[in-house]
């Protein structure tokens, strides 16, 4: 067999098993949609979930799930990206930096059942929070934190350190050479990883069973104090997300249309995360055009 024949066969086998799982993935996804699509009114999307009786939504849950990603991401990047800033910027290799990197390596590897055992231990029991949405944010944090560190990282390692020599050549010290140069330049890629970690956030379940709760008391949406457990934004509070009701109502769910309340769940969570990852894509590449003017 001459070097021509075996690189076709070789390239043949690679599409082979890139189209296998490609096509495995637009089955699932054309499962879930074909069965929930039909199921999805406004009327689903606003309702307050029943549990003994038909007709019910998942307007409590879609809330809690975008509040729990907001609080997850507004904890999670301020601290990944200065860990990322240090890693890339300022660290040297010694054995600190080596301990570091491993523990991070080592959180992103963690089964998120694992960070919720932990959450659960420390947060709820340890801190007396309770299953309450903080503790979830906390335990998202832990989670997230070792994938978006190495996330931003790696974008700021994609800058050239010509722009780095040329920030020192305009006099700029090292952090205002990062700040006013290096992320600026790297905002498209920061921004892709951001958005795509938070619609893995989005779409995690295990992590909140044991720190977040699984119960979904009812909101006073016209009371905005934080401080009241029946207001929307209170962080103190009980909150069944998207993933965790789909994972409940499979489990232990008991009401007249649970595999379509099942159905329409499971295909709004899809569409919710799929929306991340290609808006994170498109966002990404319209950063990248108005930031180089290209």
């Amino acid at each position: 067999m001459n070097a021509k024949t075996a690189d076709k066969i070789a390239t043949t086998v690679i599409y082979a098993i890139a189209g296998s799982v490609a096509l495995v993935l637009a089955a699932m996804l054309a499962f879930i949609l074909v069965r929930g699509l039909p199921h999805l009114s406004w009327h689903f999307l606003t309702a307050q979930a029943r549990s003994f009786e038909a007709g019910g939504g998942i307007g409590i849950q879609l809330f809690n799930s975008f509040y729990l990603l907001i609080l997850a991401m507004l904890i999670s990047f301020p601290i990944a990206l200065g860990a990322a800033i240090y890693l890339n910027e300022y660290a040297k290799p010694t054995i600190w930096t080596s301990m570091v990197r491993t523990a991070i390596e080592v959180m992103s590897s963690l089964p998120s059942v694992v960070v919720g055992l932990f959450g659960f231990l420390i947060f709820v029991v340890k801190l007396k929070l309770g299953f309450s949405i903080i503790s979830g944010a906390i335990a998202l944090t832990f989670f997230n934190l070792p994938i978006l560190t190495r996330s931003i990282e790696t974008s700021l390692s994609q800058i050239p350190n010509l722009q780095r020599e040329a920030g020192a050549a305009l006099g700029l010290s090292r952090f205002e050479t990062v700040i006013h140069i290096i992320l600026p330049a790297a905002v498209p890629s920061i921004v892709t990883g951001v958005v795509i970690s938070a619609g893995r956030v989005f779409g995690e379940a295990a992590a909140l069973i044991f720190t977040a709760g699984q119960s979904a008391p009812s909101l006073d949406f016209g009371d905005w104090n934080p401080f009241n457990l029946a207001s929307p934004l209170s962080p103190f509070r009980p909150a069944e997300t998207l993933a965790v009701h789909i994972w409940k109502i499979n489990s232990e769910g008991i009401m007249p249309d649970l595999s379509l309340v099942s159905a329409g769940a499971s295909a709004v969570l899809i569409i919710v995360v799929l929306l991340f990852n290609f808006s994170a894509r498109r966002l990404g590449t319209l950063l990248y055009k108005k930031l180089t003017k290209s």
